[in-house]
């Protein structure tokens, strides 16, 4: 997917959500686990009641690959399910990989060739070695931690380097060197509204994947007056708060429910700067 694509999707559906699908074993609904495949039916369930609300889904690799085979044949499905029946969807591998040479190569691979996923989230502390084999794939995406929202981001990401910036000002400075923003973009965590700011100076245009509203407390408000650009310039992550919003027969009406406040707050948003 283009970024001229993905912009025209927001415009169009009026949103800039992504679903994640986080999805665990031990949460789906009871009634699930009787089922040959418990993980696809649930994701599809959710897909279906949320697909209108959103533009983006984002599997998180590890809640499948802990299930071994079993767990990636569900996220093959699901991934074949998106591909088939909600093919303007904008799918994300939240994978966190890092690492050089042919190791990258089988990684970039793995999730643009086998799986056919638009985007994969990467660490990129290894340095351009470790991202130059995602860039080869023409509409592919790498979407580079850089300011995340978890609890020990503050051990590193805000330490000073000798220049003078914080370790995520050096890091986006040094990979929009390695690709421009039709290929690359950065993570950054809706607990880290603030600095969101400080990162938009650096990087204008870039399209930012930023976690953390919903169950983790950041503020959708925040983070677009920090982060919205003209082509709003952002891919705002929800999972449990809608994934989990209703554990029982009706979660998958829960979730659309929550999915559609979500949107209609963006939408708010959108005519705000006029997009």
């Amino acid at each position: 997917m283009t970024k001229q694509q993905l912009i025209d999707n927001i415009r169009r559906k009026r949103s800039f959500l992504c679903v994640g699908l986080d999805t665990d074993i031990a949460k789906i609904p009871q009634h699930l686990l009787d089922l040959d495949d418990p993980i696809f039916a649930f994701n599809r369930a959710i897909i279906e009641s949320t697909a209108e609300y959103c533009i983006a889904y984002k599997p998180n690799l590890a809640f499948y690959e802990s299930l071994g085979s079993r767990g990636i044949a569900s996220l093959e499905k699901t991934l074949e399910y998106l591909k088939a029946y909600h093919p303007d969807q904008f799918v994300i591998a939240d994978a966190k990989r890092g690492d050089v040479g042919n190791t990258a190569e089988m990684y970039a691979r793995c999730f643009f060739e086998k799986m056919h996923f638009d985007a994969v989230t990467l660490a990129p502390y290894m340095g351009a070695d470790s991202i130059s084999p995602f860039l080869g794939y023409q509409g592919k995406w790498a979407i580079l931690l850089a300011l995340t929202s978890n609890r020990g981001a503050s051990d590193f990401q805000l330490m000073r380097t000798a220049k003078g910036d914080r370790l995520f000002e050096s890091v986006i400075k040094a990979s929009m060197q390695w690709a421009g923003d039709d290929a690359i973009m950065f993570v950054a965590g809706a607990t880290q509204a603030e600095m969101i700011a400080d990162l938009r100076k650096i990087a204008p245009q870039h399209f930012l994947l930023v976690p953390g509203i919903g169950a983790q407390g950041g503020s959708l408000r925040q983070v677009v007056e920090n982060g919205m650009n003209r082509d709003c310039g952002l891919i705002v992550n929800a999972s449990r708060s809608i994934i989990y919003a209703d554990r029982g027969p009706q979660f998958d009406a829960a979730a659309s429910q929550a999915a559609a406040q979500i949107q209609s707050e963006m939408d708010e948003y959108l005519r705000e700067w006029d997009l």
